[in-house]
């Protein structure tokens, strides 16, 4: 925590606030009466406000005494699914009227028909949708998030989807992580044939991602209703063989043994986990692999099964909270909302919560350059006129960042 070099000026130092580091082993890592000092987009300086090197008028091009406020990190949405077109609205009636996600998704509904929409929107109204859905997010602290294709089953279509993630990540005041999903659902086009469909993935639509550079990771959705491991495990040999690493939609329906196969390819992250069991959170646990919990899911699918969160914090298994915001399963552009129910209905702590949208989020997309505060990580924040943090758990809908913070510089 070194103080600028004689005539030399931090550009930004902000003091008087309470710090939810996420780094320390106080809870929340909290620094009391703290101060951060920023030069150009990373923290250069963190600690109490008494161990400033001088007057803070003199270390900084500029000083802001936000008394009385936290600064947590910038918060990170780690799954969502934010373009698409369409709406599934009438899904949501049928599923009020009984019908269940399964049968709509059997039926032709659920992803086929986002699939439908997505294919015939152009990039434009793609780019208008998911810029709305960001910004909402955004809205809440959100500094980070990614996004996955998955709605276009077909080569030009995940490109194009791909394409408009990296384009809403320019110029907004967030970045944008884009994650490969060709293997959310069997195609239409494909109906009966899923092996010939993980062929296409494979061997034309990966290869096609890489080359552009348009994924920092692949999925895949590991489901009776979707792909089997085995074809799973097809998918992610051949992300391996390109140099992405994996992830996955693991265990939200049935125990299919995914989250063990994500370890075994040390994913970044297994999502939604309602039925894991205690081996595949001992497989995750050595392979340093994520829980991504995702409550809106299981809130708006009415599940009744919740994830093992005992089990993973007896195997010391990180977790993350995201809104996996979508058009089926979780149309939820709320990260904070996402927290409270994480606390409500999984009964996570408000700490945990917290620290699985900042620190665990920052770890299941690989990120290590954020999620906390501490010297050397990007200076992503938000400055929150709140009693203590566990309020953004508590009023999910009342808190609004006063000031956010990104790479440094206030959007």
């Amino acid at each position: 925590m070194k103080p600028p070099r004689s005539g030399d000026r931090w550009d930004s130092l902000w003091h008087g606030a309470s710090l939810a580091t996420f780094a320390g082993q106080a809870p929340y890592g909290v620094i009391g009466d703290g101060a951060l000092a920023v030069a150009g987009e990373s923290i250069a300086w963190i600690g109490p406000r008494a161990s400033l090197p001088g007057r803070p008028e003199d270390l900084a091009d500029e000083v802001h005494d936000v008394a009385g406020s936290w600064i947590l990190p910038g918060l990170i949405d780690c799954h969502t699914h934010l373009v698409w077109g369409g709406s599934r609205a009438h899904e949501f009636e049928e599923r009020l009227l009984g019908a269940t996600y399964e049968e709509i998704a059997r039926r032709g509904g659920g992803i086929l028909s986002t699939v439908a929409a997505t294919r015939a929107a152009s990039a434009a109204e793609l780019l208008d949708g998911a810029a709305l859905r960001a910004r909402r997010l955004a809205a809440e602290g959100v500094t980070t998030l990614e996004v996955k294709s998955g709605y276009g089953l077909d080569t030009p279509t995940e490109l194009e989807c791909l394409r408009v993630a990296r384009e809403l990540g320019r110029g907004r005041g967030f970045d944008v992580v884009t994650t490969f999903l060709g293997a959310h659902a069997v195609p239409p086009e494909y109906a009966g044939q899923a092996d010939e469909y993980v062929g296409v993935v494979c061997d034309e639509m990966l290869p096609a991602v890489a080359a552009e550079g348009l994924a920092d990771a692949v999925d895949g959705f590991c489901e009776t209703i979707a792909f089997s491991p085995r074809q799973i495990g097809r998918v992610f040999e051949r992300a391996r063989e390109l140099g992405l690493p994996v992830k996955l939609h693991a265990e939200q329906l049935s125990n299919l043994g995914g989250a063990a196969l994500a370890a075994r390819h040390g994913a970044l992250s297994a999502d939604h986990l309602e039925y894991l069991d205690e081996p595949g959170a001992i497989a995750m646990a050595a392979a340093g692999t994520v829980a991504v919990l995702l409550p809106g899911a299981f809130y708006t699918l009415r599940e009744t099964r919740v994830p093992p969160v005992e089990v993973l914090r007896r195997h010391r298994v990180p977790m993350a909270v995201a809104t996996d915001c979508n058009p089926g399963s979780s149309p939820l552009a709320s990260l904070l909302l996402a927290v409270n129910m994480a606390c409500i209905l999984f009964r996570l702590t408000p700490e945990e919560a917290l620290a699985g949208v900042t620190r665990e989020a920052a770890r299941a997309l690989g990120l290590a350059d954020r999620g906390t505060l501490a010297v050397g990580q990007r200076a992503d924040f938000g400055v929150w006129a709140v009693e203590r943090p566990a309020a953004l758990a508590y009023e999910p809908v009342t808190h609004r960042p006063l000031t956010v913070i990104h790479r440094g510089r206030s959007r």
